[in-house]
This record gives C-alpha cells, sequence and structure tokens, in this order.
C-alpha cells in the first residue's frame, strides 16, 4: 500500500491557504434555495422521499450498524440518506452536528466535504478533505459502502480514493490545478481498480492540460485503452478516448445516457473542443448543461465554473 507523502500534502495545505477565497454561505439564502451558482443562479431541488427500495436499503444501513455500536456510521447514513432527497443543506447540518461529537473522525469531514462541494462553498470543501486525508495518513485504506449500488453491486471506491478525488475536484473548480494534480496523483497511488484510476485520470488529464502540461497529460493517455474492465465510469473512459483521437463526439452521444452522463458527457466534450481551439463551440456545449439542470453533477459545476471565468 502506498501512502502520500506527508511533505506533499504539507505543501498543498500552504498553497491552499494562500489562495484562500471566501464562499457563499448557505445560511443567508431563502429555505427553498439551495444554494448559488458561480453564475450568480438560485439552485432549488425538489426534495422529496427516496425510492422505497433504495429507502429501505439505507434505513436497513443504518439500523445495523446503531446495533453494532458504530454510532458515526448510522450518523452518515442518515445524513447521506437527507442528501439522496435533495436536501443537501439539511445534509451539511446533520455532518457538521456529527462531528462535532466525532471530531476524529475522517469519514465524517470526507462526507461533508462532498456537500460542501454541492453547495459550491469549495473552500470549505477543501478545508474537510485535507483534514479527512490528515486523519488517515499512514492507516490502510478502507472500501466505502455505496448507498446507489452499481450493476454488479461491488463498492469500487474507498476513503482515501474519494477524499483524493474530491480534493482535486475542488482545486480543478477553483481553477487552481497544482493543487489538484497533486491530489489527483495521491488518488492514483491508491486507486486499486480500473473504475478509479480511469476516474482520477480523466480530471488529471484534464488539468494538467489547464496548466500546459501536454507531455505529462499525453503519458496518462497511455494508461487508457479500449479494453479497461470498467462497471461505472464509462462516461470518463470514453471522454479519454475521444482525447486520446481514438473515439468521436458522435460515437459517446446517444438518446440512453442519463442526466448525469450528459452532464459528465457535456463538460468533456466542451473541454475538448476548448483545447483544440472551438471556444465558440466549446462554450455553447457549457451553456447547454447548465441549461439542461441536474445541477449537483460534478460536470454541471465544472461546465458552470468555465462559464463564471469566463
Amino acid at each position: 500500500m502506498r501512502f502520500y507523502p506527508l511533505l506533499v500534502f504539507v505543501i498543498l495545505i500552504s498553497v491552499a491557504c494562500q489562495q484562500k477565497e471566501s464562499s457563499p454561505e448557505t445560511a443567508d439564502l431563502p429555505a427553498d434555495v439551495q444554494a448559488l451558482s458561480l453564475i450568480g443562479d438560485t439552485l432549488q431541488t425538489n426534495i422529496q422521499p427516496l425510492p422505497e427500495k433504495l429507502s429501505s436499503r439505507i434505513d436497513s444501513l443504518s439500523a445495523a450498524a446503531l446495533a453494532e455500536g458504530d454510532t458515526v456510521n448510522h450518523l452518515i447514513w442518515e445524513a447521506r440518506k437527507t442528501a439522496y432527497s435533495g436536501d443537501y443543506r439539511q445534509a451539511l447540518e446533520e455532518f457538521s452536528e456529527a462531528i462535532e461529537s466525532y471530531p476524529e473522525n475522517p469519514w465524517l469531514y470526507r462526507h461533508r466535504g462532498h456537500r460542501y462541494l454541492t453547495l459550491r462553498q469549495f473552500d470549505e470543501a477543501i478545508d474537510d478533505f485535507q483534514t479527512a486525508a490528515q486523519l488517515f495518513e499512514g492507516q490502510e485504506d478502507q472500501t466505502e459502502p455505496d448507498g446507489l449500488p452499481n450493476a454488479q453491486g461491488i463498492p469500487l471506491s474507498s476513503l482515501q480514493t474519494n477524499t483524493w478525488y474530491h480534493l482535486g475536484l475542488a482545486h480543478y473548480l477553483k481553477g487552481e490545478y497544482d493543487q489538484a494534480n497533486l491530489a489527483y496523483d495521491a488518488g492514483l497511488q491508491v486507486a486499486d481498480n480500473d473504475d478509479m484510476r480511469v476516474a482520477f485520470l480523466y480530471w488529471y488529464y484534464m488539468s494538467l492540460r489547464k496548466v500546459g502540461n501536454d507531455l505529462k497529460a499525453g503519458q496518462l493517455l497511455e494508461q487508457v485503452s479500449p479494453d479497461l474492465d470498467l462497471i461505472e465510469n464509462t462516461s470518463y473512459h470514453e471522454l479519454l478516448m475521444v482525447f486520446k483521437g481514438e473515439f468521436t463526439e458522435k460515437e459517446v452521444l446517444d438518446d440512453d445516457n442519463s442526466a448525469l452522463d450528459n452532464a459528465t458527457l457535456g463538460y468533456g466534450l466542451g473541454f475538448w473542443h476548448h483545447i483544440n481551439g472551438r471556444e465558440e463551440r466549446a462554450y455553447g456545449i457549457w451553456e447547454d448543461v447548465v441549461e439542461n439542470g441536474n445541477w449537483a453533477a460534478f460536470g454541471y459545476i465544472a461546465s458552470e465554473a468555465e462559464l463564471a471565468r469566463r
């Protein structure tokens, strides 16, 4: 098992602190608004009960954790259920209350950081992911159970991969690409399956291109082939194949793509057009992603960030 070097972690913290920015506070928003977008739109969610199958699964996992005396996991499942319903602000409060009682638990910071990302509070998310990384430094990684199981029912992510992935994304969304690259490199060191490796390679490639390190970005693409063993991250894989020149835009778009796929594919294809000098096409795609909704998707937030920077 390889661990993220403490020295690089300290560098990551120090650089991030130098570039700290204020984030919008959800407490000042109307009750029916979850967050403000990076371009000033109000983001609302139709909060509703979960489908019965998902609700029963989470309730069962939560109850089992409580019966085993695992109060932290019980609290995590309850807050995750709240987030799945679309009430991200309430989920954030629930994670914060749990952290008050269990301030040394890295899982709580990893999950709260994810919800800070959803609500566009990137600095707070970075703080939480860095805290989680500091708390699990030197420990064995642990698989993270899925709330929404994949088609094969095999959990693919872990405490450490989720922390590095989301930390890198928070920096990427802020335009802090050097810091993002440190996090993505750390994640690749602990990723133990093709799905997670593809997820890191996708964002890492784009972040490297953002800073002009085309040579290393190209070297990353050498790790991507058509025959990777994937369960979840097929959209990231298809986009990497587009970046590599082996797939075309038309090959990755079809009517069967989900709303999440559309946001993911839309951002990635916009990026591909952008780095190839087709800026109007890129911004048009990113505008379409934002118009189509699904504002909690990372592809949507990334498209929003590009439009805000324009």
